[in-house]
Formats: structure tokens, sequence, C-alpha cells
């Protein structure tokens, strides 16, 4: 075979790849102004209906309700308990203060719950139903890509109002 009829469709491959990358989308650069955040910075507000009252939220960093990076802290009172629930992508969650205790499965049992002291990461995957209870107040930072959302294993345990 002609080596010149084979190097033509080659040199017609190579030189279009630039073109096929420049159409693929890119991400959206991240806003190039540093952030800093001291504990008597953050603004505490309501926490998300999805969860139990009683939790305060401060978002740190984009908006967990939309697609993209987000970072929120929870302050969750002595005593709170989050019934058995997933999300739909991976949970990234450290404990800044307090203790939290982690079990996995679709049914509470408090006998198989994992400390995690101030300090500790959890990555949870997604879809992995897990629960959790405090042990004194709790600030958890949370992050993670959104939009956030939480799923309860018994829809009887969601918090957020019921449609008529």
């Amino acid at each position: 075979m002609n080596r010149s009829r084979l190097s033509i469709p080659v040199i017609l491959l190579v030189a279009s790849a630039p073109l096929a990358v420049a159409q693929v989308p890119m991400a959206q650069p991240v806003e190039a102004k540093a952030h800093f955040y001291t504990p008597t910075d953050l603004t505490w507000g309501a926490g998300p209906a999805s969860l139990p009252a009683g939790v305060q939220a401060a978002v740190l960093e984009g908006n967990p309700t939309e697609a993209g990076p987000f970072t929120m802290r929870l302050k969750l009172p002595a005593g709170y308990r989050i019934a058995p629930h997933w999300h739909p992508a991976a949970e990234h969650v450290t404990v800044v203060s307090g203790v939290l205790y982690i079990g996995q499965g679709d049914k509470a049992d408090t006998t198989g719950m994992r400390e995690l002291p101030p300090g500790t990461f959890m990555l949870m995957p997604p879809r992995t139903a897990h629960y959790a209870r405090t042990r004194g107040e709790t600030v958890i930072q949370l992050h993670g890509i959104g939009p956030w959302g939480i799923t309860y294993v018994n829809p009887a345990d969601d918090p957020r109002p019921k449609p008529n």
C-alpha cells in the first residue's frame, strides 16, 4: 500500500484533534478571590428543611441547592438524631467539634454506630444508607458537588412538609 495514502488520514485525524477538544465544555473557574472564615465570622441560620428541626447552617462556599461545589457547616444540638437516609452524591464530612456517631444500614442500630471525634473525616459513597446522632452540640463541615439532597429510607422520617 502507498504510504502517502495512509498518512493523509492520519494527518487529518491529528490536525482535527484540537478542534474536537475545543468543543468540550470546560469547568467554570473557581472565583479567584481568597475567602477566610473564623468561627466568629460565620452567620448561622435555620438548617435545611430536609433535616430534623434544631439544626443550624452556615454556607461557606457555593449554593448547596444548585449544581457545583459547595461547603457548609451544620451545628447539630446535643442528642440530635437523623434517621436512616442516603444522598445522591458522595457526602464528605469533617467533624469540627463535638462527637458524631454514624451507623450504616436501613435501620438505626445504636450498638453498631461508629464514634467520630473532632478532626475526623468521613466519606460516604452515593446512595449508601446511614444514620447519625450527636453527643453534645456538634459542628460538622459538609462539602460536595450540588445539588445536595437527602432521601429517607422510611418516607415517614422525612421532616419536610407533605403535599396535601
